[in-house]
């Protein structure tokens, strides 16, 4: 399936900003499912400074400074992807999670010394006995490791209702465990503390989904919104992606853009700025289907 994907966020500021640095992640993977056909950052007022750069975790990050007086930011992301769906693993066949865990314990073995950062905490999430008491309903004795990860996926959309009006950004995730309500984000880095709660690594995949309008209605341009969901690194296999807000494996409708410890490794624009005073944010996100 090959998509075009139009990604703009706006700040308006209430006050004149004299000066500002940022960084934007908008720019698709390449990956063994993943082909970028067209990539396009289109960013006002035009920065005085721009460079690209691939970050620690292989996200490709673009750099941006604007030193003129401005109220008004727009950075517009175009993208044309190609998505294969690549054959699932056999879950029943990957090693059973206490294995996986042992090869994750001091010392580490060597074959996996990549995927060892993502067993730590990092900014935004840490592991705690609640979390690894949740995990473990699904993490049975000799369990293997992905038939686990599928059930806690499982579970989580279960437990969880999806409430775009129950957390922001800044919710903490002992309030959406208390609350049983929250969003992708939410859901993306519950599964995440709870897997790295039992000693295995997991990372957060920002990205999108492609949304399909109820039945006889057109799809509505810009009424998509970037996604979110995590992965669990299965020795043999490699990284396995896992969408809790959906209840699936991510496939051809999934378009993966940044990988990271937490949200905070995958802001999709963040930056600094001298001024502005309070700002609005506006996002619009297309996801456009070229059968």
């Amino acid at each position: 399936m090959t998509y075009n994907l139009i990604h703009t966020t706006i700040y308006e500021y209430a006050e004149p900003v004299t000066v500002s640095h940022h960084a934007a992640r908008v720019e698709p993977r390449a990956l063994p499912k993943q082909q970028i056909e067209q990539f396009l950052l289109e960013i006002g007022p035009t920065p005085a400074v721009q460079q690209s750069r691939v970050d620690f975790f292989g996200n490709q990050v673009c750099g941006f400074s604007i030193q003129e007086i401005h109220q008004r930011l727009e950075v517009t992301a175009r993208s044309r992807v190609h998505v294969v769906a690549l054959p699932p693993p056999d879950p029943g066949l990957s090693a059973g999670w206490e294995r996986v865990r042992q090869l994750f314990s001091d010392p580490v073995s060597p074959e996996v010394v990549a995927p060892y950062q993502f067993v730590f905490d990092s900014p935004l999430l840490a592991a705690s006995l609640e979390l690894a008491d949740y995990a473990r309903k699904s993490f049975a004795a000799h369990t293997p490791l992905l038939e686990a990860v599928a059930d806690l996926n499982r579970r989580i959309y279960t437990d969880f209702k999806y409430d775009p009006t129950a957390t922001t950004v800044a919710t903490p995730l002992e309030a959406v465990l208390a609350q049983r309500a929250g969003v992708c984000q939410d859901f993306a880095h519950l599964a995440i503390a709870c897997v790295r709660s039992l000693g295995l690594p997991a990372r957060y995949v920002s990205g999108y989904l492609r949304t399909r309008p109820p039945e006889g209605q057109k799809r509505l341009v810009g009424a998509d919104a970037s996604h979110a969901w995590f992965a669990v690194f299965c020795p043999g296999v490699g990284w396995v992606d896992f969408d809790p807000t959906n209840n699936v494996l991510p496939a051809e409708e999934h378009i993966s853009v940044a990988f990271g410890r937490d949200y905070s490794d995958v802001s999709p624009v963040s930056g600094v700025i001298t001024g502005g005073g309070k700002h609005e944010v506006h996002v619009s996100v297309d996801v456009e289907p070229l059968e």
